[in-house]
């Protein structure tokens, strides 16, 4: 097959989750094209850079041209999320309505609202309250009446929090890895000996380019692989046997300033603090039964972000 015939797959958004995208489709040997507003800093070997604005028709128009399958994976910053959010939402599902694109959509479980512990499935009913759950709850339903009216083939891959290697700003992130590699303070938030389930931002980005691979799956939403949820008291005591040094926490039990966490995100974040004072379990049995694949132990996951941690603590080496 010539390299004009290989499909295009478009990753928009170069964060976390769309860099270690690319690189996963890359490696599954799709011809893939990254976007963000800016030329994407991330060089992923075998992936093309592209510069759009796709909360605007036209930018999304010219990010998605040519592709086969579109995954959106676009995120702002936290304070301007209810505002710029929709505005993607609607330019990119006009882009792919108008070119035929599949549409593989990166989303959360703030759709869910408040579940006083339940186990999220795929059936968990979407009782979201805040601000920012409703708006995730209005856009996925607009997602798949799209899908259901045949303007659009859409599938939406729901995530737990991030972690691993890559990731920064999640409350098991850059608040938590270099202070306890380095013996400073890890953040903890609210209650943590309730079990809070994390994803392999790997295990996202393989999840992904899978519904991407699959139309069977289309027409849903599926909870991307995740490893069995446990404390965060237990996750501290893994870190602590990695670092070979206590973990010295300190507890917000309300939202505040800390670290990498400025008084703007933790103003937006107040509302969904409630994430941290009841159990947050999140169940991928549906995903790992139709497409075979499990999710990263969480030990191997937590091995691989503190080694990477270490890299971008010291440095290259001379």
């Amino acid at each position: 097959m010539s390299a004009a015939s290989v499909p295009l797959h478009v990753v928009l958004g170069a964060g976390p989750a769309g860099t270690a995208l690319a690189g996963e489709l890359a490696g599954r040997g799709h011809a893939v094209r990254l976007v963000s507003r800016s030329m994407p800093e991330s060089k992923v070997e075998g992936v093309q850079r592209f510069a759009a604005d796709v909360s605007t028709p036209e930018g999304a128009l010219a990010a998605v041209a040519d592709a086969a399958v579109v995954y959106h994976c676009v995120n702002v910053a936290y304070h301007l999320q209810t505002e710029v959010m929709p505005r993607v939402q609607r330019a990119v599902l006009a882009a792919v309505e108008t070119t035929g694109a599949r549409l593989v959509v990166l989303d959360t479980l703030y759709p869910y609202g408040q579940t006083q512990g339940e186990v999220m499935t795929e059936e968990t009913p979407w009782r979201a309250t805040t601000r920012k759950g409703r708006m995730r709850a209005q856009l996925d339903e607009q997602y798949l009446a799209a899908h259901r009216a045949g303007r659009a083939r859409v599938v939406l891959g729901r995530s737990a929090d991030f972690v691993g290697p890559g990731v920064l700003n999640s409350t098991l992130g850059g608040a938590v890895f270099p202070a306890a590699l380095g013996g400073g303070e890890v953040l903890s938030l609210g209650d943590i000996d309730l079990p809070h389930s994390y994803t392999d931002i790997r295990d996202v980005a393989a999840g992904l380019a899978t519904l991407g691979a699959d139309p069977e799956g289309d027409g849903r939403v599926w909870h991307l692989p995740t490893a069995p949820a446990v404390s965060t008291r237990e996750i501290h005591a893994m870190i602590q046997e990695l670092v070979g040094r206590p973990v010295q926490r300190v507890v917000l039990t309300e939202p505040r300033p800390f670290g990498p966490f400025d008084a703007a995100f933790m103003d937006e974040y107040a509302e969904m603090f409630y994430q941290h004072t009841e159990p947050q379990i999140m169940d991928s049995t549906a995903f790992e039964r139709a497409f075979g694949v499990r999710p990263t132990p969480l030990d191997a996951t937590l091995d691989a972000t503190v080694e990477w941690y270490r890299a971008l603590l010291t440095g290259p080496r001379s």
